[in-house]
């Protein structure tokens, strides 16, 4: 086992680890948006949980850590799309409060643009 440091994420197996993390995260998410699209729709499992994964990447990203992979940008983007198409379709259905559609939909878009950015960074760097 390498290490290069004292911290919980400086070492061959941390990164090992975080490498299985977020792999699984990023399956998860490719699945749910390959699947039927009702499984992504706001009030469904997977309408909640893709965005609180994708976030959860763009924060592992953003520490530096080896070991943590991030999908192709042109992926997220296409994942984007095709969320917040269905986002957009049904939304409505839920009969959202006042300013509540708006302030969600910024959420959104910007936690597939964050990670977009993360991911094309990396490949910059």
């Amino acid at each position: 086992m390498g290490s290069w440091g004292t911290g919980n994420f400086e070492n061959d197996t941390a990164a090992d680890h975080l490498s299985i993390l977020t792999d699984r995260l990023i399956t998860e998410v490719a699945d749910a948006m390959a699947g039927d699209p009702v499984g992504i729709e706001p009030d469904e499992y997977w309408g909640v949980a893709v965005p609180a994964n994708l976030e959860l990447l763009s924060l592992l990203a953003r520490q530096g850590y080896v070991g943590a992979s991030l999908p192709e940008a042109e992926v997220v983007q296409g994942w984007k799309r095709t969320y917040m198409a269905v986002w957009e379709g049904y939304i409505d259905k839920l009969d959202p409060s006042s300013g509540y559609k708006d302030e969600r939909r910024t959420v959104l878009i910007r936690t597939f643009d964050e990670l977009t950015e993360l991911r094309k960074k990396e490949d910059s760097d």
